[in-house]
């Protein structure tokens, strides 16, 4: 009579016993902390209302590798915020915010975003200063929003869906002015010319006698001046953006966007798409191979003639035409993986459901009249178990990279950040020629580690779920004892 493997004890033991099982319990256990923390951090809509959303990315600097891959000449992205208030009164209001440059290298561009401002009658007035560590100063900007239009109610609101942007590099006012301090300050010729054509290096630089440009280091300070006609007005958004030619721990995109966020989301998204197509696709697969083989008869060749079809469909032109048909989101990715993926589980479960049948255990349930259900659930099930798991197990990795291809093909959903639709985007936009390396990279090890991960773990399952190598194992032990 087949014995009832049991399965929880010996698990916990292997697991632990092998370097393969420490490993895949360290490398998912992590995942599964930086898998929690991107859903608690980022939004459940955070691909259409972050990800995908120009906007929020126009200020970051384009296709730009990770802070750490510079070698301390390169300038750091930065975004000022002037926050601390010098002086406060009915009719105005100063902010500050400091710099500290250190870099060789200028920022490659200066944006400044106003956004909120509220006023009562007339418009207030907005200035933004930089003071040099030489004392040159210069107005970056100065402009008043619209006022109040036909029937509106106090108090009025502006640039609060949308905020504004002013760009100095591109005002002929700030190039002359720049070029005019410069030239008085040091006594050389800078012409408005030059500093249209090179205006964030002449900003953070001071002239030389032979037409050099010279790193300026030292404080740079941005002064706001907010001049209303009473203390209820005020500014809500002022930020100084400092494109960088480096950024944050993974670099950004063509688009700007930050790959260190999309590789973070990327982890959720991976692993629930591999939890729920292996868990779905075992389910079906085990159900059915079970039925299969316990039934026989008509039953049986409809299931196996199902399972043979659908095991020899061409995947690829079908899913071709499902996605132009339909559009691709991540419940139709994981819906596709189930579809196509239990054949191969159903026809092995039979095979091993068909010689449990007819074992001594099942005679003896049947002769003191234990049902069809009670006898599969109770005494077929539990033998078959060890292997589906090991499936499963198995077919996670499947799964991910099953998302990854597709997405990679441009099939997946183009509303969430995936590692294979950051692969996808990254080769279109030719990242891969161009030497985009922090753009390639770290997505795809991530689908690497994922999956040696989980494959790690089945692995060191194996004698768990193989009753002879367990007792190989455990005769070798005490043997070697």
């Amino acid at each position: 009579m087949l014995r009832r493997w049991r399965l929880m004890p010996l698990t916990h033991r292997v697991l632990l016993s092998s370097w393969q099982g420490r490993l895949a319990l360290i490398l998912l256990s992590l995942m599964a902390a930086v898998s929690i923390y991107a859903l608690s951090a980022y939004p459940l809509d955070y691909g259409p209302r972050v990800w995908n959303n120009p906007s929020i990315w126009a200020e970051y600097p384009k296709a730009v590798p990770p802070a750490w891959s510079s070698s301390g000449s390169d300038f750091t992205h930065t975004i000022l915020r002037p926050e601390k208030t010098l002086y406060s009164a009915e009719n105005l209001l100063i902010r500050e915010e400091r710099l500290l440059f250190g870099s060789t290298r200028p920022p490659t561009g200066i944006t400044l975003k106003f956004g909120e401002i509220t006023f009562l009658e007339n418009p207030p007035v907005i200035e933004v200063f930089l003071k040099r560590p030489d004392e040159v100063e210069i107005r970056l900007a100065a402009f008043s929003p619209s006022g109040p239009r036909p029937g509106e109610e106090p108090p009025h609101a502006r640039y609060v869906d949308q905020p504004l942007r002013i760009f100095p590099a591109t005002s002929r006012s700030v190039q002359g002015m720049l070029a005019q301090k410069l030239s008085e300050r040091y006594g050389v010729y800078v012409s408005e010319e030059d500093v249209s054509q090179r205006f964030e290096e002449y900003l953070f630089s001071k002239p030389l006698v032979d037409g050099r440009l010279e790193p300026l280091m030292g404080e740079y300070i941005f002064r706001l001046q907010f001049y209303r006609e009473s203390s209820l007005e005020d500014i809500g958004v002022v930020e100084i953006v400092l494109a960088g030619s480096v950024y944050g721990f993974m670099g950004t995109d063509a688009l700007g966007r930050d790959l260190a966020q999309g590789l973070l989301f990327g982890f959720p998204v991976s692993l629930s798409i591999g939890l729920l197509a292996a868990g779905v696709t075992t389910l079906i697969g085990a159900s059915l191979g079970l039925f299969s083989g316990y039934a026989g008869g008509r039953t049986d060749n409809v299931i196996q003639r199902a399972a043979d079809v659908v095991a020899n469909i061409p995947l690829l032109p079908i899913l071709i035409l499902l996605a132009y048909t339909f559009r691709p989101g991540l419940l139709f990715i994981i819906l596709f993986l189930t579809l196509f993926s239990w054949p191969g589980l159903t026809i092995l479960v039979r095979s091993m459901v068909i010689q449990l049948r007819n074992s001594p255990m099942v005679d003896a349930a049947k002769s003191i009249g234990a049902g069809e259900f009670r006898i599969i659930a109770r005494h077929i099930a539990p033998n078959v178990a060890p292997y589906v798991l090991g499936q499963m197990i198995l077919s996670i990795p499947s799964a991910i990279l099953a998302e990854a291809g597709l997405s990679f093909l441009g099939l997946g959903d183009p509303q969430i950040p995936t590692w294979g639709s950051m692969l996808e985007q990254a080769f279109r936009t030719g990242a891969i020629f161009v030497g985009y390396w922090w753009w390639v990279i770290p997505p795809g090890l991530l689908i690497a580690l994922t999956s040696t991960s989980f494959i790690l773990l089945a692995l060191s399952l194996e004698p768990a779920l193989n009753p002879r190598l367990a007792a190989r194992l455990r005769r070798g032990g005490r043997e070697s004892g």
